[in-house]
């Protein structure tokens, strides 16, 4: 049995939700498809840093990290390893300051959400639940 061990890129990506449960979605600016925020981890970043770092770089808004919802590999079209890890944090902010990486964001519910992203994303994003307040 000949199996290849996985030599991956890891990314950490984040299904940030406001109060109203809406999902925030960015659009690429290099191929123009919709995404969850997130990027690539520096070697000896703190996962919920990385995650932090990148919704602020990308988006300019803090979350909270709440919990892993989902973690993949597979391959790109090119042919590489792309390892993720999925994180449902949450926001009170709304206003979306875009990077140049991006040109378009939305806030959608999860199911609009679900059919703007690829497989690995929506199968993320459907893991989420309303975070309960206490009053």
């Amino acid at each position: 049995m000949n199996k290849q061990f996985l030599e991956a890129t890891i990314s950490i990506r984040g299904v940030v939700c406001r109060p109203d449960d809406r999902i925030l979605l960015i659009r690429r600016s290099n191929d123009g498809g919709w995404e969850l925020p997130g990027g690539r981890i520096h070697r000896g970043e703190a996962v919920t840093d990385c995650l932090q770092r990148e919704v602020r770089e990308e988006t300019g808004l803090a979350v909270t990290v709440r919990r892993p919802l989902e973690a993949t590999s597979w391959q790109n079209t090119a042919e590489n390893d792309r390892f993720a890890v999925y994180y449902h944090c949450t926001t009170e902010g709304s206003d979306v300051t875009l990077s140049d990486e991006h040109t378009d964001s939305r806030w959608l519910s999860k199911e609009i959400a679900c059919e703007q992203l690829s497989e690995p994303q929506a199968a993320a994003t459907l893991q989420t639940v309303p975070i309960e307040t206490t009053d």
